[in-house]
């Protein structure tokens, strides 16, 4: 590529995958990147030298530094007209990405130039780029199913190739997890409280920090750490790998795990690991429930429509005058037309409301709330789906009777559609009347809700806490809030989620 004569302002973007592969170091590669650029009249600031190390170049959006480079060339002040590099490899291993962000910054005249591999100028330099991102890519994808077969055949000889969670540490590279005694006792501790004590997570956490204890990166313990902890397979000497899907972490199916024996010292018995299984795979958890690390609020996915019975959408709007931001709840069925009633309400005007009814709660002497198991939660929800009916076949005799009096039916065609309404009502009512309600318990069950109750209300008031643990902290004693806009009330259904 034939370089402009006059002084032109440049970025440079350096980037290392792992200290393992053969590429150049980073001083290395900013020392020769320098260089080209005093060669070729290209003036480099020290504030727009971009350096990653250790990431891989397949996904740009994983590149905190390449992100934050693309931001500055597209900006207004348009800081540099190129972007030097050592390899195109560097700038992208995905020939896709790649050609999309060289277009995007060509579009804002900043060019892409690699010291290491010229090009001659014209449609035979674009072709010559477009074989080199070809084999960048082929080459990660080739060197990523190298890499994977060999951490495959690592798992299934039972080497550790994680870091090691709370109760271990790694002396020695190529050693396996050593146990560290004073962590070890608190990982007992957890299983003890779980198995033995029958405590729920928030409160095994809530306890932990209570008497100072700490996370192994000192940090304060949190409900889904502990939830981490219970059903780590480290701890009765197993190592588990590919669990996890790489691009969006979501678990994948257990048949797709490599679970082998390790070489390292257990801390927990089998027997114990798997009385905590037992306790976690028997407690009510709802089904299809959405995740919390989705939650834009913690009180998303929880308030109900007291008319159609859809979840009230959470929306975040910013006053561009002012800069305030405004959090509105709306009934899902009014934004897609399924629901005729608005229940439209500001989150000023609905989180005082739900506090003081769970303050309220933790003062009467007795509460009313469901065993949440799943024979239970299939009885609830038949409950709900036939009085919805109930109220559907009320609107269909008003509509009827309006019917008759504008003159549209007859009187024999309203006494026929009344009949057949009735009898569609009394078969729901015995419907419903056949429904057992669900279970319910007292003295101990009475006395350990209202101290989870007080254990939320203290977490979600705590502005400390995070959106998720608030709203995992909710979903973990209440089943769901009802939002009556028209009678402007709510109401909470709470539910034990373990048994007791």
């Amino acid at each position: 590529m034939k370089e402009k004569s006059n002084m032109r302002s440049g970025a440079l973007y350096i980037r290392v995958s792992t200290s393992k592969q053969d590429e150049l170091s980073p001083d290395a590669q900013k020392r020769l990147l320098l260089e080209y650029a005093s060669q070729n009249n290209i003036l480099i600031s020290e504030q727009y030298i971009y350096m990653e190390e250790g990431i891989s170049g397949r996904k740009a959006k994983k590149r905190p530094q390449f992100q934050n480079m693309i931001a500055h060339a597209k900006s207004k002040d348009h800081p540099f007209d190129v972007i030097l590099v050592w390899k195109f490899s560097r700038f992208a291993r995905n020939q896709e990405e790649s050609i999309v962000y060289k277009s995007m910054l060509r579009r804002d005249h900043v060019d892409v130039i690699s010291i290491s591999e010229p090009l001659a100028e014209g449609p035979f330099g674009s072709l010559i780029e477009r074989i080199i991102e070809w084999m960048d890519e082929y080459y990660s994808i080739r060197l990523s199913g190298e890499v994977v077969r060999g951490m495959t055949e690592n798992a299934m000889r039972g080497n550790y190739q994680a870091r090691p969670p709370l109760g271990y540490q790694i002396l020695h590279h190529k050693e396996g997890p050593v146990i560290v005694p004073d962590e070890a006792k608190i990982v007992q501790l957890i299983f003890n409280l779980y198995t033995e004590e029958g405590m729920g997570m928030f409160d095994i956490a809530k306890y932990l920090n209570a008497h100072g204890y700490q996370t192994s990166h000192k940090k304060p313990f949190e409900r889904r750490g502990i939830d981490y902890i219970l059903h780590n397979q480290t701890y009765i000497g197993k190592t588990v790998w590919n669990q996890r899907d790489n691009e969006n972490n979501s678990l994948k199916k257990t048949a797709e795990w490599i679970i082998a024996d390790g070489h390292h010292e257990a801390i927990i018995s089998e027997h114990q690991f798997e009385a905590a299984k037992k306790r976690y795979e028997s407690e009510y958890r709802p089904k299809k429930q959405r995740p919390s690390f989705t939650c834009r609020h913690w009180l998303s996915g929880i308030v109900k429509c007291s008319t159609c019975g859809r979840t009230l959408s959470v929306s975040v709007r910013k006053d561009k005058r002012y800069g305030h931001t405004y959090t509105n709840f709306q009934c899902y069925g009014v934004l897609k037309g399924k629901c005729s009633i608005s229940h439209q309400i500001s989150e000023k005007k609905l989180t005082p409301k739900i506090l003081e009814a769970l303050a309220y709660t933790t003062k009467q002497s007795r509460i009313s709330f469901k065993v949440a198991k799943n024979e239970d939660l299939i009885k609830t929800d038949n409950t709900i789906l036939l009085k919805q009916r109930l109220l559907e076949v009320s609107k269909k005799e008003e509509r009827v009777k309006q019917a008759y009096r504008d003159g549209i039916d007859t009187i024999e065609e309203y006494k026929e559609n009344k009949r057949i309404l009735s009898e569609e009502q009394h078969t729901i009512q015995q419907q419903i009347a056949s429904l057992k309600p669900p279970s319910t318990c007292d003295g101990k069950c009475q006395t350990i809700m209202k101290e989870q109750i007080k254990n939320v209300y203290e977490l979600i008031t705590c502005d400390a806490i995070d959106l998720q643990t608030k709203n995992e902290a909710m979903k973990s004693i209440i089943h769901h809030i009802v939002y009556d806009k028209p009678n402007h009330m709510v109401m909470i259904f709470f539910q034990v989620k373990s048994p007791l």
